[in-house]
Protein backbone atom coordinates (compact mmCIF):
# COMPACT_ATOMS: atom_id res chain seq x y z
CA UNK A 1 0.00 0.00 0.00
CA UNK A 2 1.31 3.44 -0.92
CA UNK A 3 1.33 6.26 1.58
CA UNK A 4 1.60 8.97 -1.05
CA UNK A 5 1.07 9.33 -4.80
CA UNK A 6 2.24 12.39 -6.72
CA UNK A 7 0.75 12.59 -10.18
CA UNK A 8 0.28 14.91 -13.11
CA UNK A 9 3.51 16.90 -12.83
CA UNK A 10 6.62 17.29 -14.98
CA UNK A 11 9.01 15.12 -12.99
CA UNK A 12 12.77 15.74 -13.10
CA UNK A 13 14.59 12.41 -12.78
CA UNK A 14 18.08 11.15 -13.53
CA UNK A 15 16.66 9.77 -16.80
CA UNK A 16 15.24 13.10 -17.87
CA UNK A 17 12.00 15.04 -17.53
CA UNK A 18 8.68 13.31 -18.05
CA UNK A 19 5.07 13.15 -16.96
CA UNK A 20 5.52 10.36 -14.47
CA UNK A 21 3.70 9.38 -11.33
CA UNK A 22 5.69 8.92 -8.12
CA UNK A 23 4.77 6.35 -5.48
CA UNK A 24 6.02 6.81 -1.90
CA UNK A 25 5.92 4.28 0.90
CA UNK A 26 7.26 5.28 4.28
CA UNK A 27 10.35 7.42 3.72
CA UNK A 28 11.26 6.06 0.29
CA UNK A 29 10.27 6.40 -3.33
CA UNK A 30 9.04 2.96 -4.42
CA UNK A 31 7.77 3.68 -7.91
CA UNK A 32 8.31 6.10 -10.79
CA UNK A 33 5.97 5.10 -13.61
CA UNK A 34 3.80 6.29 -16.44
CA UNK A 35 0.70 8.40 -15.83
CA UNK A 36 -2.19 6.46 -14.34
CA UNK A 37 -0.22 3.26 -13.79
CA UNK A 38 0.12 3.59 -10.01
CA UNK A 39 -2.78 3.44 -7.57
CA UNK A 40 -2.64 5.24 -4.25
CA UNK A 41 -4.61 2.39 -2.71
CA UNK A 42 -6.04 4.44 0.11
CA UNK A 43 -3.02 6.71 0.57
CA UNK A 44 -2.92 10.42 -0.15
CA UNK A 45 -2.73 11.76 -3.71
CA UNK A 46 -1.10 15.09 -4.59
CA UNK A 47 -2.19 16.47 -7.95
CA UNK A 48 0.84 18.25 -9.44
CA UNK A 49 -0.76 19.04 -12.79
CA UNK A 50 0.90 22.06 -14.35
CA UNK A 51 3.74 21.97 -11.84
CA UNK A 52 7.37 20.85 -11.80
CA UNK A 53 8.36 18.03 -9.47
CA UNK A 54 12.07 18.21 -8.58
CA UNK A 55 14.39 16.59 -6.02
CA UNK A 56 14.36 18.38 -2.68
CA UNK A 57 17.07 21.01 -2.62
CA UNK A 58 20.36 20.49 -0.80
CA UNK A 59 22.07 23.57 0.68
CA UNK A 60 25.81 22.89 0.63
CA UNK A 61 26.99 25.98 2.49
CA UNK A 62 25.14 27.36 5.52
CA UNK A 63 26.59 28.84 8.69
CA UNK A 64 24.20 28.18 11.55
CA UNK A 65 24.22 30.30 14.69
CA UNK A 66 24.49 28.82 18.17
CA UNK A 67 24.50 30.43 21.59
CA UNK A 68 26.67 29.67 24.59
CA UNK A 69 30.29 28.78 24.02
CA UNK A 70 30.01 29.05 20.22
CA UNK A 71 28.78 32.62 20.50
CA UNK A 72 31.58 33.53 22.89
CA UNK A 73 34.12 32.31 20.34
CA UNK A 74 32.42 33.90 17.35
CA UNK A 75 30.54 37.19 17.72
CA UNK A 76 28.54 36.50 14.55
CA UNK A 77 26.95 33.52 16.33
CA UNK A 78 25.31 35.88 18.80
CA UNK A 79 23.25 37.44 16.02
CA UNK A 80 23.07 34.64 13.46
CA UNK A 81 19.86 32.57 13.39
CA UNK A 82 20.07 28.99 14.63
CA UNK A 83 18.99 25.60 13.26
CA UNK A 84 15.25 25.99 13.81
CA UNK A 85 15.04 29.35 12.06
CA UNK A 86 17.40 28.59 9.19
CA UNK A 87 16.09 25.09 8.49
CA UNK A 88 12.52 26.42 8.48
CA UNK A 89 13.44 29.09 5.94
CA UNK A 90 15.25 26.48 3.85
CA UNK A 91 12.19 24.24 3.92
CA UNK A 92 9.84 27.03 2.84
CA UNK A 93 12.17 27.57 -0.11
CA UNK A 94 12.17 23.94 -1.24
CA UNK A 95 15.40 22.79 0.43
CA UNK A 96 15.18 19.55 2.41
CA UNK A 97 18.80 19.07 3.51
CA UNK A 98 21.23 21.62 4.97
CA UNK A 99 25.00 21.30 5.40
CA UNK A 100 26.38 23.33 8.30
CA UNK A 101 30.01 23.97 9.33
CA UNK A 102 31.59 22.71 12.54
CA UNK A 103 34.87 24.19 13.77
CA UNK A 104 37.34 21.56 14.90
CA UNK A 105 39.81 21.85 17.82
CA UNK A 106 43.49 22.33 17.09
CA UNK A 107 44.83 19.24 18.79
CA UNK A 108 42.12 17.22 20.51
CA UNK A 109 39.56 14.67 19.39
CA UNK A 110 37.69 15.77 16.26
CA UNK A 111 34.81 13.33 16.17
CA UNK A 112 33.41 14.25 19.61
CA UNK A 113 33.66 17.92 18.60
CA UNK A 114 31.60 17.20 15.49
CA UNK A 115 28.92 15.36 17.44
CA UNK A 116 28.86 18.09 20.06
CA UNK A 117 28.27 20.71 17.38
CA UNK A 118 25.50 18.73 15.72
CA UNK A 119 23.76 18.12 19.04
CA UNK A 120 22.59 21.72 18.66
CA UNK A 121 20.45 20.59 15.72
CA UNK A 122 18.59 17.84 17.56
CA UNK A 123 14.82 18.52 17.70
CA UNK A 124 15.38 21.89 16.01
CA UNK A 125 15.53 20.80 12.38
CA UNK A 126 12.79 21.09 9.79
CA UNK A 127 15.25 19.64 7.28
CA UNK A 128 17.76 16.83 7.36
CA UNK A 129 21.27 18.01 8.17
CA UNK A 130 24.99 17.35 8.55
CA UNK A 131 28.17 19.46 8.68
CA UNK A 132 31.54 20.00 7.10
CA UNK A 133 34.49 19.88 9.50
CA UNK A 134 36.57 23.09 9.51
CA UNK A 135 40.29 22.65 10.15
CA UNK A 136 41.99 25.95 10.96
CA UNK A 137 45.45 27.15 10.10
CA UNK A 138 46.82 25.96 13.43
CA UNK A 139 45.70 22.33 13.03
CA UNK A 140 48.33 19.94 14.37
CA UNK A 141 49.54 16.66 12.83
CA UNK A 142 47.52 14.91 15.53
CA UNK A 143 44.32 16.63 14.40
CA UNK A 144 45.07 16.00 10.74
CA UNK A 145 45.63 12.33 11.55
CA UNK A 146 42.05 12.12 12.84
CA UNK A 147 40.49 13.01 9.49
CA UNK A 148 40.08 9.30 8.90
CA UNK A 149 37.83 9.06 11.97
CA UNK A 150 35.54 11.80 10.67
CA UNK A 151 35.28 10.19 7.24
CA UNK A 152 34.60 6.73 8.70
CA UNK A 153 31.83 8.19 10.86
CA UNK A 154 30.03 9.72 7.87
CA UNK A 155 31.56 13.23 7.78
CA UNK A 156 33.72 13.10 4.63
CA UNK A 157 34.06 16.81 3.81
CA UNK A 158 36.90 18.84 5.33
CA UNK A 159 37.00 22.62 4.89
CA UNK A 160 40.11 24.80 4.96
CA UNK A 161 40.90 28.47 4.33
CA UNK A 162 43.93 29.75 2.42
CA UNK A 163 43.39 33.26 3.79
CA UNK A 164 42.62 34.88 7.10
CA UNK A 165 39.90 36.97 5.36
CA UNK A 166 40.82 40.03 7.44
CA UNK A 167 44.11 41.46 8.71
CA UNK A 168 45.22 39.45 11.76
CA UNK A 169 44.77 40.94 15.23
CA UNK A 170 45.64 39.56 18.69
CA UNK A 171 41.99 38.63 19.35
CA UNK A 172 41.33 37.15 15.92
CA UNK A 173 42.79 33.67 15.39
CA UNK A 174 44.18 33.03 11.95
CA UNK A 175 42.14 30.89 9.59
CA UNK A 176 44.90 30.70 6.98
CA UNK A 177 46.10 27.21 6.09
CA UNK A 178 49.70 27.00 4.94
CA UNK A 179 50.57 24.84 1.95
CA UNK A 180 52.34 22.26 4.12
CA UNK A 181 49.22 21.60 6.17
CA UNK A 182 47.08 21.71 3.03
CA UNK A 183 49.19 18.99 1.44
CA UNK A 184 48.92 16.87 4.59
CA UNK A 185 45.15 17.36 4.82
CA UNK A 186 44.66 16.57 1.15
CA UNK A 187 46.82 13.48 1.39
CA UNK A 188 44.94 12.18 4.43
CA UNK A 189 41.54 12.99 2.97
CA UNK A 190 42.35 11.32 -0.35
CA UNK A 191 43.61 8.23 1.43
CA UNK A 192 40.33 7.72 3.28
CA UNK A 193 37.79 8.75 0.67
CA UNK A 194 36.87 12.32 1.55
CA UNK A 195 36.68 15.63 -0.25
CA UNK A 196 38.47 18.87 0.69
CA UNK A 197 36.39 22.06 0.54
CA UNK A 198 38.56 25.13 0.09
CA UNK A 199 37.90 28.81 0.71
CA UNK A 200 40.60 29.81 -1.71
CA UNK A 201 42.15 33.27 -1.82
CA UNK A 202 45.78 34.36 -2.00
CA UNK A 203 46.40 35.73 1.47
CA UNK A 204 49.49 37.75 0.51
CA UNK A 205 47.51 39.62 -2.13
CA UNK A 206 44.53 40.10 0.17
CA UNK A 207 46.62 41.44 3.03
CA UNK A 208 48.59 43.78 0.75
CA UNK A 209 45.32 45.06 -0.72
CA UNK A 210 44.04 45.86 2.78
CA UNK A 211 47.24 47.79 3.52
CA UNK A 212 47.07 49.66 0.23
CA UNK A 213 43.41 50.56 0.76
CA UNK A 214 44.27 52.00 4.18
CA UNK A 215 47.15 54.00 2.75
CA UNK A 216 45.03 55.38 -0.10
CA UNK A 217 41.96 56.09 2.02
CA UNK A 218 39.73 53.57 0.22
CA UNK A 219 38.24 51.98 3.31
CA UNK A 220 34.55 52.27 2.34
CA UNK A 221 32.78 48.95 1.99
CA UNK A 222 32.23 49.36 -1.76
CA UNK A 223 35.97 48.78 -2.29
CA UNK A 224 35.78 45.21 -1.00
CA UNK A 225 36.16 43.68 -4.47
CA UNK A 226 39.49 45.51 -4.83
CA UNK A 227 40.76 43.74 -1.70
CA UNK A 228 39.37 40.26 -2.35
CA UNK A 229 40.35 40.55 -5.97
CA UNK A 230 40.05 38.52 -9.16
CA UNK A 231 43.81 38.00 -9.21
CA UNK A 232 43.71 36.62 -5.68
CA UNK A 233 41.15 34.00 -6.72
CA UNK A 234 43.03 33.14 -9.89
CA UNK A 235 46.39 32.51 -8.23
CA UNK A 236 44.99 30.71 -5.21
CA UNK A 237 42.72 28.36 -7.17
CA UNK A 238 45.56 27.33 -9.43
CA UNK A 239 47.94 26.77 -6.55
CA UNK A 240 45.42 24.65 -4.65
CA UNK A 241 44.62 22.65 -7.78
CA UNK A 242 48.31 21.87 -8.16
CA UNK A 243 48.45 20.48 -4.61
CA UNK A 244 45.25 18.53 -5.23
CA UNK A 245 46.71 17.06 -8.40
CA UNK A 246 49.85 15.93 -6.58
CA UNK A 247 47.93 14.39 -3.66
CA UNK A 248 45.02 12.95 -5.62
CA UNK A 249 42.49 14.74 -3.41
CA UNK A 250 38.95 15.39 -4.59
CA UNK A 251 38.53 19.12 -4.10
CA UNK A 252 35.66 21.52 -4.20
CA UNK A 253 36.02 25.28 -4.19
CA UNK A 254 33.41 27.01 -2.08
CA UNK A 255 31.79 30.29 -3.21
CA UNK A 256 33.61 30.74 -6.51
CA UNK A 257 33.16 34.43 -7.26
CA UNK A 258 35.22 35.35 -10.34
CA UNK A 259 35.59 34.28 -13.95
CA UNK A 260 39.20 33.38 -13.19
CA UNK A 261 38.05 30.84 -10.60
CA UNK A 262 35.57 29.28 -13.02
CA UNK A 263 38.24 29.04 -15.71
CA UNK A 264 40.73 27.40 -13.35
CA UNK A 265 38.14 24.80 -12.33
CA UNK A 266 37.17 24.16 -15.96
CA UNK A 267 40.80 23.60 -16.95
CA UNK A 268 41.35 21.18 -14.06
CA UNK A 269 38.23 19.23 -14.97
CA UNK A 270 39.32 19.07 -18.62
CA UNK A 271 42.43 17.25 -17.39
CA UNK A 272 40.25 14.68 -15.62
CA UNK A 273 40.89 15.94 -12.10
CA UNK A 274 38.18 15.50 -9.43
CA UNK A 275 37.69 19.25 -8.99
CA UNK A 276 34.29 20.82 -8.34
CA UNK A 277 33.04 24.36 -7.96
CA UNK A 278 30.30 25.95 -5.92
CA UNK A 279 29.05 29.48 -6.42
CA UNK A 280 26.48 31.57 -4.56
CA UNK A 281 23.12 33.01 -5.53
CA UNK A 282 24.40 36.40 -4.33
CA UNK A 283 27.25 36.34 -6.83
CA UNK A 284 24.88 35.26 -9.60
CA UNK A 285 22.26 37.94 -8.88
CA UNK A 286 24.38 41.00 -8.09
CA UNK A 287 27.61 42.74 -9.07
CA UNK A 288 29.92 45.48 -7.78
CA UNK A 289 27.50 48.19 -8.88
CA UNK A 290 25.16 47.03 -6.11
CA UNK A 291 27.85 47.78 -3.52
CA UNK A 292 27.39 51.48 -4.32
CA UNK A 293 23.79 51.48 -3.04
CA UNK A 294 23.27 53.33 0.25
CA UNK A 295 23.01 49.97 2.04
CA UNK A 296 25.15 48.09 -0.45
CA UNK A 297 27.08 46.30 2.26
CA UNK A 298 24.05 43.99 2.55
CA UNK A 299 25.27 42.23 -0.62
CA UNK A 300 28.65 41.37 0.81
CA UNK A 301 29.90 37.94 1.56
CA UNK A 302 33.50 36.75 1.39
CA UNK A 303 35.39 36.84 -0.90
CA UNK A 304 33.21 39.58 -2.50
CA UNK A 305 30.71 40.32 -5.21
CA UNK A 306 32.59 40.89 -8.47
CA UNK A 307 32.04 42.53 -11.87
CA UNK A 308 29.24 41.97 -14.38
CA UNK A 309 31.39 39.78 -16.64
CA UNK A 310 32.19 37.62 -13.62
CA UNK A 311 28.49 37.28 -12.83
CA UNK A 312 27.77 36.19 -16.40
CA UNK A 313 30.65 33.68 -16.37
CA UNK A 314 29.29 32.13 -13.17
CA UNK A 315 25.94 31.49 -14.86
CA UNK A 316 27.72 30.20 -17.93
CA UNK A 317 29.70 27.82 -15.72
CA UNK A 318 26.57 26.57 -13.99
CA UNK A 319 24.76 25.95 -17.26
CA UNK A 320 27.72 24.36 -19.08
CA UNK A 321 28.94 22.24 -16.19
CA UNK A 322 32.15 24.03 -15.24
CA UNK A 323 30.54 24.74 -11.86
CA UNK A 324 28.69 22.02 -10.01
CA UNK A 325 26.18 23.70 -7.71
CA UNK A 326 24.53 26.81 -6.32
CA UNK A 327 24.79 27.56 -2.60
CA UNK A 328 24.24 30.59 -0.34
CA UNK A 329 26.87 31.01 2.42
CA UNK A 330 23.85 31.56 4.65
CA UNK A 331 24.25 33.79 7.68
CA UNK A 332 20.96 35.17 8.96
CA UNK A 333 21.25 38.46 10.82
CA UNK A 334 18.89 41.38 11.16
CA UNK A 335 19.08 44.23 8.67
CA UNK A 336 20.53 46.48 11.39
CA UNK A 337 23.35 44.01 12.05
CA UNK A 338 24.02 43.49 8.37
CA UNK A 339 24.41 47.18 7.53
CA UNK A 340 26.21 48.20 10.74
CA UNK A 341 29.66 47.77 9.21
CA UNK A 342 30.70 50.64 6.94
CA UNK A 343 34.30 49.76 6.03
CA UNK A 344 36.19 46.93 4.41
CA UNK A 345 37.27 45.91 7.92
CA UNK A 346 33.91 45.64 9.65
CA UNK A 347 31.27 44.57 7.11
CA UNK A 348 29.48 41.32 7.91
CA UNK A 349 29.80 38.37 5.54
CA UNK A 350 27.09 35.90 4.69
CA UNK A 351 23.71 36.45 3.11
CA UNK A 352 20.09 35.52 3.74
CA UNK A 353 19.70 33.46 0.60
CA UNK A 354 18.72 30.09 2.01
CA UNK A 355 14.98 30.51 1.39
CA UNK A 356 15.18 32.10 -2.05
CA UNK A 357 17.89 29.80 -3.50
CA UNK A 358 15.57 27.37 -5.28
CA UNK A 359 13.08 29.96 -6.51
CA UNK A 360 15.56 32.60 -7.65
CA UNK A 361 17.74 29.97 -9.38
CA UNK A 362 14.65 28.72 -11.23
CA UNK A 363 13.73 32.24 -12.37
CA UNK A 364 17.19 33.47 -13.28
CA UNK A 365 18.46 30.16 -14.65
CA UNK A 366 15.54 28.31 -16.21
CA UNK A 367 13.13 31.13 -17.10
CA UNK A 368 15.59 33.89 -18.01
CA UNK A 369 18.42 31.85 -19.56
CA UNK A 370 16.82 28.63 -20.76
CA UNK A 371 18.64 26.31 -18.38
CA UNK A 372 17.21 22.80 -18.67
CA UNK A 373 15.21 21.39 -15.79
CA UNK A 374 17.73 18.55 -15.57
CA UNK A 375 20.53 21.04 -15.06
CA UNK A 376 18.44 23.00 -12.58
CA UNK A 377 17.97 19.86 -10.47
CA UNK A 378 21.68 19.12 -10.78
CA UNK A 379 22.92 22.47 -9.48
CA UNK A 380 20.35 22.75 -6.68
CA UNK A 381 20.40 19.15 -5.45
CA UNK A 382 21.87 16.25 -7.41
CA UNK A 383 25.47 17.43 -7.74
CA UNK A 384 25.60 18.46 -4.08
CA UNK A 385 24.40 14.98 -3.17
CA UNK A 386 27.11 13.42 -5.31
CA UNK A 387 30.08 15.56 -4.27
CA UNK A 388 29.22 15.58 -0.55
CA UNK A 389 28.21 11.93 -0.26
CA UNK A 390 24.40 11.88 0.01
CA UNK A 391 23.85 10.24 -3.39
CA UNK A 392 21.84 8.18 -4.31
CA UNK A 393 19.95 8.38 -1.03
CA UNK A 394 19.28 12.05 -1.71
CA UNK A 395 19.42 14.40 -4.67
CA UNK A 396 17.43 12.31 -7.11
CA UNK A 397 13.89 11.13 -7.76
CA UNK A 398 14.46 7.42 -8.18
CA UNK A 399 13.24 4.15 -6.73
CA UNK A 400 15.01 3.52 -3.42
CA UNK A 401 15.91 7.16 -2.79
CA UNK A 402 14.55 9.23 0.08
CA UNK A 403 11.26 10.84 -0.89
CA UNK A 404 12.67 14.39 -0.69
CA UNK A 405 10.59 16.26 -3.23
CA UNK A 406 9.88 19.90 -4.09
CA UNK A 407 6.86 20.88 -6.18
CA UNK A 408 7.35 24.18 -8.03
CA UNK A 409 4.41 26.12 -9.41
CA UNK A 410 5.64 27.95 -12.55
CA UNK A 411 2.44 30.01 -12.71
CA UNK A 412 3.46 32.07 -9.67
CA UNK A 413 4.60 35.41 -11.06
CA UNK A 414 5.13 38.42 -8.80
CA UNK A 415 7.62 40.75 -7.20
CA UNK A 416 9.15 39.17 -4.13
CA UNK A 417 8.16 40.84 -0.85
CA UNK A 418 9.23 40.27 2.73
CA UNK A 419 5.77 38.92 3.55
CA UNK A 420 6.55 36.05 1.15
CA UNK A 421 9.55 35.06 3.29
CA UNK A 422 9.94 33.54 6.73
CA UNK A 423 13.20 34.71 8.23
CA UNK A 424 14.75 38.00 9.38
CA UNK A 425 13.58 41.46 8.37
CA UNK A 426 15.34 41.94 5.05
CA UNK A 427 16.32 40.14 1.87
CA UNK A 428 18.61 41.27 -0.92
CA UNK A 429 16.07 39.91 -3.38
CA UNK A 430 12.94 41.82 -2.35
CA UNK A 431 11.51 43.66 -5.35
CA UNK A 432 12.86 41.04 -7.75
CA UNK A 433 10.46 39.42 -10.20
CA UNK A 434 9.92 35.73 -9.57
CA UNK A 435 8.37 33.27 -12.00
CA UNK A 436 7.86 29.90 -10.33
CA UNK A 437 8.09 29.15 -6.63
CA UNK A 438 8.02 26.06 -4.37
CA UNK A 439 4.51 25.33 -3.07
CA UNK A 440 4.73 21.80 -1.64
CA UNK A 441 7.81 20.28 0.02
CA UNK A 442 8.21 16.66 1.14
CA UNK A 443 10.93 15.35 3.46
CA UNK A 444 11.49 11.58 3.51
CA UNK A 445 7.88 10.95 2.55
CA UNK A 446 6.32 13.43 4.96
CA UNK A 447 4.57 16.46 3.53
CA UNK A 448 6.19 19.40 5.34
CA UNK A 449 4.88 22.35 3.31
CA UNK A 450 1.41 21.63 1.93
CA UNK A 451 0.32 24.13 -0.74
CA UNK A 452 2.18 26.93 1.08
CA UNK A 453 1.00 25.84 4.51
CA UNK A 454 3.49 24.60 7.11
CA UNK A 455 2.60 21.19 8.53
CA UNK A 456 6.07 19.88 9.40
CA UNK A 457 7.72 20.04 12.81
CA UNK A 458 11.24 20.90 14.02
CA UNK A 459 11.61 17.30 15.19
CA UNK A 460 11.24 15.92 11.65
CA UNK A 461 14.80 16.54 10.47
CA UNK A 462 17.61 14.11 11.24
CA UNK A 463 21.35 13.73 10.89
CA UNK A 464 22.35 11.99 7.66
CA UNK A 465 25.65 10.08 7.42
CA UNK A 466 27.52 10.43 4.13
CA UNK A 467 29.93 8.54 1.92
CA UNK A 468 31.44 10.09 -1.21
CA UNK A 469 30.97 7.86 -4.29
CA UNK A 470 34.16 6.53 -5.84
CA UNK A 471 33.26 8.18 -9.15
CA UNK A 472 33.44 11.60 -7.50
CA UNK A 473 36.83 10.83 -6.01
CA UNK A 474 38.33 9.62 -9.28
CA UNK A 475 37.27 12.27 -11.77
CA UNK A 476 35.01 15.22 -12.58
CA UNK A 477 31.49 13.88 -12.15
CA UNK A 478 29.22 16.61 -13.52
Amino acid sequence: MLDLLIRGGRVVTAAGVGEWDIGVQGEKIVAVAGPGTISAEGGRTIDATGKIVAPGGIEAHAHIGFGGVAAARNPISRNNAGPAEQSLAALWGGTTTVVDFAGMPEDSDLLPAMHNHLSGWKDKAYTDYTAHAILRGTATPNAIGQIKDLIAAGFPSIKVFTTSLLPPTPDRPSMKMDMGRLEAIMTETAKHGGVVAVHSEDDEIVQYNYARALEQGRMDWWNMHLVHSNLSEDLSFRRVIRVAEKTGAATYFVHTSAKEGVNAIAEARSKGLPVYGETLNTYCSFNVDNYKEYDGMKYHTYPSVKFEDDRRRLWDGLIRGDLSFMATDSIVTSYADKVAGRTILDVTGGNIGIEVRMGITYKEGVVDQGMSLERYAAITSTNVAKVLGFYPRKGVIAVGSDADITVIDPSIKKKLEMRDLHISDYSSWTGREVAGWPTTVILRGKVMIDHRTLVGKPTDGKLIPRKVPSEVLKGPWR
